[in-house]
This record gives structure tokens, C-alpha cells and sequence, in this order.
């Protein structure tokens, strides 16, 4: 038998600030709080959230008015455009942009039906961060960070939020949603808090554990003891006495091989300064929540380093990452490969202020790296790594932008750098960029 929906299709639906009439085409899922439809909105397609009648109380309705009032605080959320309602079908949803068929479900990672690089899932976690931190910027909590609302484009990194009108004045949480269990801060699991930006940073730290290592920060040794995994067993795992499977001062909950083993295979390939950061969000993030917790720009900046720390391994050419505290901690020696254990030739790379970027046969510079005033700008190139043209054993840095750069070479030799031309990828070659200045490293 059929499943009976809300809606048919061919309903009509009514807008309530424009009074625009729009026709149901499908079907597209449910969740908790109601059922999702395409519909047609004055000949474009877009997403029309209906809620279950218990579900559409005055209150989630003057909570949407608010948010379609003030309007999306970035690109990237699906964002309430305006509430509808149906002639004989009680109660009211709202309309939202239609997720985009290549952005996916972060679960399709968890259960490896996809194998994005290293670079797209550092690009999605810090695009993550930064619509959080666009969020919390705006004075809003979105209370329930989870798989379930955020898509990812593997190919690219790029994100979508749905699940918007789950988003309240930070503090204004007195009912409703509280999270999404194995993503909720102690705080909340225990019942001694509400959900505020606060408890948002810890389940984003979960979140973005999750997608960089595909396990749970807190499922260890501890997990295996339970026999079962009732309510009282995971409050005491998530909220009475969580630990970190990686915590340096207690390993009573280090995660068991044959139990655990991407925690396990994961954990050693990142960086120690990625590490430092999960480390502290699971440490002094849960003993302090009001100051232990890892900021959103914090993990913004981290996986931006994490994108620009990208190294190939010339036998096998898995990707890998520059550590410098590693390197430092070996006085130089090579790192090996975490896929063939081969030991890697590091590429050049070139420091310009504070960031390192390592010079691989693809890498690209952005606006973020030449522009301090363009932080975080990904949106178009302005320097490529290109081979010479006749001679392969050269390799350059190319210059894309509309702006003139400065090389000064090893020899004093300067020489201008217009749109189209290369700097040779010379050790000790600087390169002013206009804003920015760096320097060719070995």
C-alpha cells in the first residue's frame, strides 16, 4: 500500500506575505518535525517544508516569522523564505531554496558510499565553521547540529544547512528542539542546560570529529562495557562522565582495535595542530563549557591550514600533511607515508605572513592568501603551480590575478610578474603579492 503524505501532488499552496498560489510536485522525505515537498513557486522549483500537526504550534510560527524576517546570515543555508498554507489541511509549513542533488548526506560518508580527498573534507569542515560562526555572529543558536543538517558536496567541500527553523535567539530556548542524541553537550544530556552557541561549539567539534576521523570523540573502551545501551548508559558515555578516546592525561576510554580502528587510522595522519584542537574541545571543552570551547573561527582557521598543509606521496600519491611540530620533533627527517609508509619528498612551499602554503603540482592561491583583507575568500584563483611549457623539469607559480606582482630572486634579480607570467619556484624567491609578501621555502 501507497504511504499516505500530507500533501498530494497537483495541491495548490498558499504563500502568506505574497499571496502567491504554487502547485506540489513531489514527494521528497520526512524527518521528526514534518515532511518535505518539491513544489513549483512561480515557475521555479524550491522545497516546501509542511510540519506534523502536533508540530505547528504558534510558537515555531512566530519563531519563522522572525527568521524570514531578518533574513539568512550567509550563503549556504536553506534558509525560510516565507510560510505557506493549504485550503483544508490544518496547520502550516514554509517555503525554503532546494537543496542542490550534489550536495549529499554526511551519513553517505559515514557508511563510505563516497571517498572524498583529504582537501574536500577539510574545505567542508571549514565552510561548516564559518556558517556556524556567521550564525552565532547574528546573536542566533541553532540547537541541533547533527548529521542530519548539513549536505556536503564531496567533489567540491561546499556545504548546505537545512533544518533552519530549528535556529532562536541565543538563550531563547526554553522548549522545543534540545539536540540530537551523541551530538548534544554534556550539559544538555544531563539536564542542567539549554541549548545556546555554547552547546552549538561542542556539537560542532562532534560533528567535525566525526567527518575528519568517522568515529564518535567519546566511544572507547568505556563503550565496550556496556551491555545495554539504554538511556542511563548513554547519559553516563555523553553526559555524567564523557572521555575523550584520545584524552593525553586518561587512556581508560582509548579507542580498541577491532572496535575502533578509523579512530585508530585517522588520528596519527592529521597534523599535531588539528589534534591539539580536537584534544582541547574534549577536554577542557567539556570540564569548562562557558571557556574550554573551540571557537568557530578557530576551526575555521585550522582547516583552512589544514587545506594548505596538503602534500602527495610521490610512489603511491595519497595525500598527506605537512606537520611542522612533527618535522621539528624529528630534527628534519622525511615523514612516511601513512598509506605505503614510503618516505615523502617534500615539495617547496611558500609563507606569506603567518600561513604556509605547500607549492604541489595543483596547488592554488586564493584572494585568502594574498589579501588580509580578503580572508577566507575562496572564490576565485589568483596563482597556479604550472609546469613550463617546454622544459617539465621547471615548475612556476603563475600569476592569475588582475594585479602585478614583485619577485625579488635568490640573486637580487627583480622582476615584475604580470597576469599570465611565472615566478620560477626557486628556493628563496620572495614574491610581493601588493598586500602580502612571501618567501619560497624548501
Amino acid at each position: 500500500m501507497p504511504t499516505e503524505h500530507m500533501l498530494s501532488p497537483g495541491k495548490d499552496v498558499t504563500t502568506t506575505l505574497s499571496r502567491t498560489t504554487c502547485r506540489v510536485k513531489r514527494f521528497l522525505g520526512d524527518g521528526t518535525q514534518g515532511e518535505v515537498y518539491e513544489v513549483d513557486l512561480a515557475g521555479q522549483s524550491v522545497a516546501l517544508k509542511w510540519y506534523y500537526p502536533h508540530m505547528a504550534t504558534a510558537q515555531q510560527r512566530s519563531d519563522l516569522e522572525a527568521l524570514i524576517q531578518k533574513g539568512s546570515p550567509s550563503v549556504g543555508f536553506l534558509w525560510p523564505m516565507e510560510i505557506a498554507e493549504a485550503d483544508g489541511i490544518a496547520g502550516f509549513g514554509y517555503f525554503m531554496p532546494l537543496r542542490h542533488p550534489e550536495h549529499r548526506k554526511i551519513v553517505e560518508l559515514m557508511k563510505r558510499r563516497v571517498k572524498p580527498t583529504f582537501r574536500s573534507l577539510a574545505t567542508a569542515g571549514m565552510n561548516l565553521a564559518d556558517r556556524f560562526l556567521m550564525l552565532h555572529s547574528k546573536g542566533w543558536c541553532y540547537r541541533d547540529i547533527n548529521f542530519g543538517n548539513a549536505f556536503i558536496n564531496f567533489d567540491t567541500g561546499g556545504v548546505l544547512i537545512c533544518d533552519n527553523d530549528n535556529v532562536v535567539v541565543n538563550g531563547a530556548s526554553i522548549g522545543g528542539v534540545a539536540g540530537t542524541p551523541r551530538f548534544m553537550a554534556p550539559e544538555i544530556v544531563c539536564g542542567s542546560g539549554l541549548p545556546d552557541t555554547q552547546t552549538d561549539l561542542f556539537s560542532l567539534s562532534v560533528l567535525l570529529f566525526y567527518i575528519l576521523m568517522l568515529h564518535h570523540p567519546l566511544e572507547g573502551r568505556r563503550e565496550l562495557t556496556i551491555k545495554c545501551f539504554d538511556l542511563p548508559a548513554m547519559t553516563k558515555l555523553y553526559g555524567t562522565d564523557p572521555l575523550f578516546i584520545f584524552d593525553p592525561c586518561d587512556r581508560s576510554n582509548e579507542p580498541v582495535p577491532g572496535y575502533h580502528d578509523n579512530a585508530i587510522a585517522f588520528w596519527p595522519i592529521y597534523p599535531e595542530f588539528l589534534r591539539a584542537l580536537f584534544t582541547r574541545a574534549f577536554t577542557d571543552g567539556i570540564r569548562d563549557p562557558q571557556n574550554g570551547r573551540v571557537r568557530e573561527s578557530e576551526w575555521r582557521a585550522a582547516l583552512s591550514r589544514l587545506r594548505d598543509s596538503i602534500l602527495y606521496c610521490q610512489r603511491c600519491g595519497s595525500e598527506n600533511f605537512y606537520d611542522s611540530d612533527s618535522l621539528q620533533a624529528s630534527n628534519g627527517k622525511p615523514p612516511v607515508c601513512w598509506s605505503c609508509r614510503g618516505e615523502i619528498q617534500l615539495p617547496p612551499r611558500i609563507r606569506i605572513g603567518r600561513s604556509v602554503v605547500m607549492l604541489n603540482h595543483d596547488s592554488v592561491l586564493y584572494p585568502h592568501h594574498i589579501d588580509p583583507d580578503r580572508m577566507y575568500d575562496f572564490s576565485c584563483a589568483v596563482g597556479a603551480v604550472t609546469q613550463h611549457p617546454t622544459n617539465k623539469s621547471i615548475w612556476g607559480l603563475k600569476n592569475l590575478s588582475d594585479d602585478r606582482w614583485v619577485a625579488t630572486l635568490p640573486d637580487g634579480t627583480v622582476r615584475d610578474v604580470a597576469n599570465g607570467q611565472s615566478v620560477p619556484l626557486v628556493i628563496g624567491t620572495h614574491v610581493l603579492f601588493g598586500k602580502s609578501e612571501g618567501e619560497i621555502r624548501a
